[in-house]
């Protein structure tokens, strides 16, 4: 059992106790990322007088935090030259060691799923360190768009587990509160739930009408709260400007989906996603009124020229659904990444 009362500190090192535990104020750090980016999370021993990690005996140890601390996650384990990382974490998080004393991890590509609190404990079985870093993911919308998306199957056929697949497929990652926040101030406007990075589920309303919570309650993000992952809803993901060239294909004729798959792999591209779709109409505001395969059987067409016979009241990927992969009726939508 661990002691506090006893502990006298000296200069930031522990005696006076055949075992202490040293543990910073929650949230004594606080780091943000941008998504994407790779970030590194400080932690280090107290003092110089302490144990340096040449001692083979001490063990670090990272963990990401769960309000239920059953469900906390496993991150990083070090002891001597042995190091292994966990989960999502596999080969993405290192640890610095820029010195004897130096705990730190940098954890790289950073997703919202990031977002979270880190607890770094250091172990020598004499003096324990505890230390809690809070990282926030940030992907703002600056460079970036929020889309609503659900699959061939219709609305509401996701789980939480498959909403972050189905974004991921769509070259995407599932949105936060505040994307979808600021994606409402810019003017979306959605009847569907969809799940947020965070387990939640929300929607968007910025014309409060009856079929979507009705008109008592003004424009704003409608809260369905924390809903147990296996329920089933849409979801909203978040992609960021495309690295490479989304483009019509021109060809004589209309294409079946897989016609059009090849296609694109004909031309030294691949067929594009929805991300690259929205990213391309919402940022490098892409206009075309052709209706287009997609790589997970859609068909869209991107509007940010508003017209008659296009879509003639708003800007926006206007969607023409999931029609028989057979059809040889639309054109594609092609996606050439950067080299």
């Amino acid at each position: 059992m661990t002691s506090l009362l006893c502990i006298t500190i000296i200069s930031l090192t522990l005696v006076g106790c055949t075992y202490s535990q040293v543990t910073l104020p929650p949230f004594q750090v606080k780091v943000i990322a941008g998504l994407g980016a790779n970030v590194t999370l400080p932690c280090g021993l107290l003092s110089k007088d302490s144990f340096s990690f040449g001692n083979t005996g001490i063990r670090v140890k990272w963990t990401k935090v769960a309000d239920d601390e059953a469900l906390n996650e496993d991150v990083l384990l070090s002891m001597g030259f042995h190091k292994k990382t966990y989960g999502s974490f596999e080969d993405r998080v290192f640890l610095e060691e820029k010195d004897s004393q130096d705990a730190s991890i940098t954890i790289t590509d950073v997703a919202m799923d990031d977002t979270g609190r880190y607890r770094c404990e250091i172990i020598n079985g004499m003096e324990d360190t505890v230390q809690e870093i809070l990282l926030e993911v940030q992907g703002g919308l600056i460079d970036g768009v929020v889309f609503p998306y659900s699959p061939s199957e219709g609305r509401y056929n996701l789980n939480f587990e498959e909403a972050v697949q189905a974004c991921e497929e769509q070259d995407a990652v599932v949105a936060s509160y505040d994307q979808l926040f600021e994606a409402w101030k810019n003017g979306l406007d959605w009847c569907n739930a969809g799940w947020l990075s965070d387990a939640t589920v929300k929607y968007p309303i910025t014309r409060p009408r009856a079929p979507c919570g009705g008109t008592v309650d003004g424009p704003g993000v409608r809260n369905y709260g924390y809903q147990d992952k296996q329920s089933r809803y849409d979801v909203f993901c978040y992609t960021s400007a495309i690295k490479g060239r989304f483009y019509w294909l021109s060809q004589p004729d209309r294409l079946s989906f897989d016609e059009a798959v090849q296609a694109c792999l004909d031309d030294g591209a691949e067929i594009a996603k929805v991300g690259h779709i929205y990213a391309a109409w919402k940022i490098e505001g892409y206009d075309r009124c052709d209706a287009g395969w997609l790589a997970d059987g859609s068909v869209r067409y991107p509007i940010s020229r508003p017209r008659k016979n296009c879509s003639p009241t708003e800007a926006a990927v206007r969607f023409v659904g999931f029609p028989d992969k057979m059809l040889k009726v639309y054109g594609v939508y092609c996606f050439k990444a950067e080299q």
